[in-house]
């Protein structure tokens, strides 16, 4: 990969995440051609800049007048996506280089990964580059969403559907793992504002994209999906002083010798062994995951708690079985369950019935209803604060209860509380999606089970304790 300055990356990694003017070169009319998708999904997205559809048959398209080539586009457009023929693209980049245009997004493939045909295109597509001072986003890439700040959004892509928005960002050496992590984004609601798909990463890779997103204050959180690093002592300095501000979470792929071969088919690389990812994310202060959903759940926590939290947890839970799974997966992820403060245990037993275990886990058992379940919540916030690091809340329903008002003073209680707090709903619910709603715009993640809300609590504990390693490494 041809290395920029670091000044040099900064500034193309910025105008490929909010260009202030676009020319998409192969807009169509048809959304089942990448052109005509790319141009939707930027109209789609909101995008507030200029945004000219480039194609030789001119005309109009969704409204915008058709510039028939790059140099009929004055002046200049701050980022030309590209979406023609590869036997095309060369011819299109020397139009981009005559008329101004320096950041280049190539969707398609053809270059280097196809052959010795697509060797030599690789090449010249580099000489052109070099040549008159051009950054290339791509080739062979998914395209590039940001919507993590909603007055600037931008989504210059042909994936099927955008994300749910919101602070966290992905940056993927996989497209079909973004165009997933978008599904989990609404299915989960976890709060996925940008996308990034590298692809060959010419110029532009997993380092400079991080490095971009990890200097935004609208992100608040990065999740890589990576088979490999490029430089990866360099990755391993910028990841660190990321790292050291915001969480950055790590699925790496081809932790097994199959895997690796596969990582090898895929890309040409070699990837990390399961002891060297394992090592390697740690020297960077990245939390590293093993499996996609356990991405999701960290995108999820660190969305809503990107400081991370400690290691003591109260679990305050109405049914004993989803109390017990949740205590277990707490264990296994380090999580520890202090005993309940004195005065807190005496101030619960005075309003809970003499059958709730008064104890950590909590069961105020299956018919608790709002006074139950906000009082005990209300007593830890104010009793026990000093004695756990969060609370999560296992919320069973069963037909007798009705979960509204539940809800509704959890939420209540939850706004602005001294402590981070995680809600789970078990069971084939009608109204789940309300409930979640609910809890969400109290600042609370919501989650479908206990224990993916206890396996979120251990990724965020992990993060605390690895900022405060990269913090505490840091000379004075």
């Amino acid at each position: 990969m041809q290395m920029l300055s670091t000044s040099e990356a900064a500034a193309g990694a910025k105008a490929f995440l909010r260009p202030s003017s676009v020319a998409v070169v192969g807009a169509g009319d048809r959304l089942t051609s990448s052109g005509g998708a790319v141009l939707r999904n930027l109209v789609r997205s909101g995008f507030r800049g200029r945004l000219v559809p480039v194609n030789p048959k001119g005309g109009e398209l969704l409204g915008l007048p058709v510039a028939r080539s790059l140099l009929d586009v004055v002046p200049a457009c701050e980022l030309a996506v590209i979406v023609v023929r590869p036997d095309a693209i060369l011819e299109v980049v020397r139009e981009a280089a005559a008329t101004g245009h320096r950041n280049v997004l190539i969707l398609p493939g053809g270059f280097a990964e196809s052959g010795d045909e697509g060797k030599a295109r690789d090449r010249a597509l580099r000489a052109l580059a070099e040549e008159h001072g051009m950054t290339v986003g791509g080739p062979n890439c998914a395209g590039v969403i940001n919507l993590t700040d909603p007055e600037a959004p931008f989504a210059a892509t042909f994936l099927r559907d955008l994300p749910r928005g919101g602070g966290v960002a992905l940056v993927s050496q996989s497209g079909a793992i973004a165009e997933e992590v978008i599904a989990a984004s609404h299915a989960m609601g976890i709060a996925i504002g940008a996308l990034v798909s590298v692809g060959n990463a010419m110029h532009l890779g997993l380092a400079e994209y991080v490095e971009e997103l990890g200097s935004d204050p609208a992100c608040r959180a990065v999740l890589l999906y990576a088979e490999s690093f490029g430089d990866a002592e360099r990755f391993l300095r910028l990841a660190r002083r990321v790292s050291s501000q915001k969480p950055v979470a790590a699925l790496i792929g081809g932790r097994t010798p199959p895997g690796r071969s596969a990582v090898f088919r895929h890309t040409g690389s070699s990837a990390l062994t399961d002891d060297q990812a394992e090592a390697f994310c740690r020297a960077c202060g990245m939390v590293r995951v093993t499996n996609l959903r356990r991405l999701m759940l960290a995108g999820k926590a660190f969305g809503a708690y990107p400081q991370g939290i400690g290691s003591r947890v109260l679990v305050l839970s109405n049914s004993g079985g989803p109390g017990v799974l949740c205590t277990d997966q707490c264990a296994l992820e380090g999580l520890v369950l202090p005993q309940l403060p004195a005065g807190y245990a005496e101030r619960l037993r005075a309003f809970l019935p003499p059958e709730a275990a008064v104890a950590n886990p909590l069961d105020l058992l299956a018919d608790a209803r709002e006074e139950r379940f906000g009082d005990t919540l209300s007593a830890a916030l104010t009793e026990a604060a000093g004695a756990y690091d969060a609370v999560l809340v296992v919320h069973v329903v069963p037909f007798m209860v009705d979960a509204t008002p539940v809800v509704e003073r959890l939420a209540q209680s939850s706004r602005g509380a001294s402590l981070p707090i995680l809600h789970s709903m078990m069971g084939t619910l009608e109204r789940k999606p309300q409930w979640a709603a609910i809890m969400e715009s109290s600042g609370v993640p919501f989650f479908d089970n206990a224990e993916d809300m206890a396996e979120a609590a251990g990724l965020l504990a992990r993060r605390r304790s690895l900022r405060d390693q990269l913090v505490s490494d840091q000379p004075a």
